[in-house]
């Protein structure tokens, strides 16, 4: 069985969804071609994204190209769900990156695009709406600076005419290299397969033209190879929801082996669990089947602990690290009335097994809830999806901004077992240093691994991760590399009958508690900086109104390049800091008369200037080490 997991990725309003649908009918999924206007295409089938006009989850649906399989993955295009992009882009084989003749490159298409590089994913460009009035040709790629062969030209300067595949121009250059048409498109086949070029093609998904020969070029120039159905299980979880009776149904893409029903399969962290049953994507929809082979994109029940994100049998033999960057707003949720607490809780939980990423903080002190967010949009969605699907109402507290905190210079630290003033049967020594950025936070050993027992390291391991989640201002700790200096433990005591000597015992727990002292230690050594998040913009708007716009760029902080004019239209570069890009949103229409559009995206920390911001810590706090073991006791005893 050859099968192409093939992503559909775009700024929003692009045309996504429609090429998805045209592509969908073209394959006879579909007999009539849904509309994103009218609510009824296949897979926007959330009520919320049928009357938002917007993709807010991936779907997933199957077609047939003569003899190869097409799982076809609708992503979203509105960057306040680009996690959502992020967990399918480690199921790809192939993308199609669509833009909009009409507005062109936008500040996503060039996030979208700087990721598929990243990846190397083979990628075909679909140049949309080429039929609308202001259309323009593959010449608006230049600001994405790509290697590019068109594989299509419009039979009219308008772009409005039928499509021709540019066969006779690459017969031209077969004859300028002496190599045959034929040979040359394999070239051309081999170097899109390895993400070297990209085939551009021109079309209109609401009336079909150049769709065919998108098709003919998923085939022809994207990878698809037959997976190994008998070796060792290999998968991963890029999607999990909640069918109508409350139980978990896991999206899994299978690299390798088969699985079946009533098979035990092993996930996440050791845990293992029974598939009750299960759905392939087929022709259309998942349908029920008995097993799922390499390949394959199945629907999985039965797996209560899974979580997105999870392995399914053996990892991969590489593994996929994240393309884009963590939220950067963050908001107090507040249930109406206030004592619906407790069920806002477990709907909030819910969501963040869909959406890990909203990072779901429960300040048991103030009683407080509080999500990650990647903007305005985002926040209402949640809101209505509460109201709707839990019949939880609420409101929200001003949205703040996320920073990080980054290691200034090293740090070491240790306490010793039964020396004052540790109270634990553990030795725990860490040293913490600064990595490169973008590299995230690590742990290795500076001891010898045979030097304690291997759970001890392991909870060594796991509480340094989760201490770094709230450094010296509360804020995360990143690309910071921590080396464990020191260990050492009591071997298990016990009395004359046998029973277990918690007092003269060295357990997980002691080196799980202790490690957090020594590593905040290690950490106020060294000394961190708070950085805030800033995101890339681009504004177009009327040129005589830069000037007035021009004062308010300055007072968001913004830093922009000369304006590029456009006949009556400048463009304007820059960087903003993202606390202000709402305010500036906000603004801009008045500003502008509604014809400005600005677009921005996350692009870089940079360090706060003056006093560092902070963070109310939450849970038991190392940094007050008198209040952290009175904490400690009482969770003991």
């Amino acid at each position: 069985m050859t099968t192409l997991n093939l992503g559909i990725l775009a700024h929003v309003d692009a045309g996504k969804t429609s090429l998805t649908e045209r592509l969908l009918f073209a394959g006879g999924v579909i007999g009539e071609l849904g509309s994103v206007d009218d609510g009824s295409t296949l897979t926007d089938s959330l009520a919320l994204e049928r009357e938002r006009g917007i993709t807010i989850k991936s779907a997933v649906a199957s077609f047939a190209i003569d003899d190869l399989t097409v799982n076809l993955i609708d992503t979203p295009g509105h960057p306040d769900f680009i996690a959502e992009v992020e967990r399918v882009l480690q199921v790809l084989d192939g993308a199609v990156l669509v833009v909009s003749a009409v507005e062109g490159v936008q500040a996503q298409t060039r996030v979208l695009m700087r990721a598929l590089q990243r990846l190397r994913l083979p990628t075909l460009i679909f140049i949309n709406k080429i039929d609308r009035v202001g259309a323009r040709d593959a010449s608006l790629l230049e600001r994405l600076s790509l290697a590019t062969v068109p594989m299509a030209t419009a039979t009219r300067a308008d772009l409005l005419d039928v499509l021709t595949l540019r066969d006779d121009e690459l017969l031209a250059a077969a004859v300028r290299e002496d190599v045959s048409p034929q040979r040359l498109r394999q070239a051309l086949a081999a170097q899109t397969k390895q993400a070297v070029v990209h085939p551009v093609y021109l079309g209109s998904a609401i009336t079909g033209a150049g769709v065919g020969a998108l098709t003919a070029g998923i085939k022809e120039f994207l990878p698809s190879l037959p997976g190994d159905a008998n070796a060792p299980l290999s998968g991963v979880v890029f999607k999990v929801e909640r069918g109508d009776s409350g139980e978990k149904i896991a999206y899994v893409r299978l690299f390798a082996g088969t699985i079946r029903v009533r098979d035990r399969v092993a996930f996440g962290n050791g845990h293992a669990e029974k598939v009750t049953a299960m759905e392939v994507f087929d022709r259309g929809g998942a349908v029920s089947r008995s097993a799922a082979e390499a390949g394959q994109i199945a629907k999985l029940y039965g797996l209560s602990e899974v979580r997105i994100g999870d392995f399914i049998g053996v990892s991969p033999e590489t593994s996929v690290a994240r393309f884009f960057t963590p939220p950067s707003l963050e908001t107090v949720v507040v249930p109406v009335p206030a004592s619906a607490k407790g069920a806002l809780h477990v709907a909030l939980t819910q969501l963040a097994e869909q959406d890990p990423l909203i990072n779901l903080r429960q300040d048991e002190q103030r009683q407080e809830l509080s999500l990650s967010l990647y903007g305005e949009v985002q926040k209402e969605v949640i809101q209505t999806t509460l109201a709707r699907d839990f019949g939880v109402d609420v409101t929200f507290r001003e949205t703040t901004t996320i920073c990080i905190e980054k290691l200034v210079g090293t740090g070491e630290a240790a306490e010793f077992i039964a020396v004052a003033p540790n109270p634990f049967l553990a030795t725990v020594g860490l040293r913490v240093t600064p990595s490169e950025p973008g590299t995230g936070n690590n742990f290795q050993l500076g001891v010898e691994p045979g030097s304690m027992p291997p759970a001890f390291f392991k909870a060594v391991e796991e509480s340094v991760f989760q201490t770094l989640e709230q450094g010296l201002h509360g804020w995360s700790v990143t690309d910071c590399t921590v080396t464990m200096t020191h260990a050492g433990y009591w071997a298990r005591q016990s009395h004359s009958h046998g029973t277990f000597d918690k007092s003269m015992s060295s357990t997980a727990g002691d080196f799980r508690n202790l490690t957090p002292l020594v590593l905040m230690t290690a950490l106020r050594q060294a000394g961190t900086r708070v950085f805030e998040p800033v995101h890339s913009l681009s504004l177009e708007l009327p040129a005589e109104l830069y000037p007035q716009v021009l004062p308010v760029l300055a007072r968001s902080r913004a830093s922009v390049q000369a304006p590029i004019p456009r006949g009556a239209v400048s463009f304007v570069d820059g960087h903003v800091p993202a606390a202000n890009v709402h305010e500036l949103q906000q603004q801009l229409p008045g500003l502008t008369r509604g014809e400005g559009v600005l677009e921005t995206a996350f692009d870089h920390y940079q360090p706060v200037k003056g006093a560092p911001s902070s963070r109310a810590r939450i849970g038991p706090d190392p940094l007050n080490r008198k209040e952290y073991l009175l904490h400690i006791v009482r969770r003991i005893h």
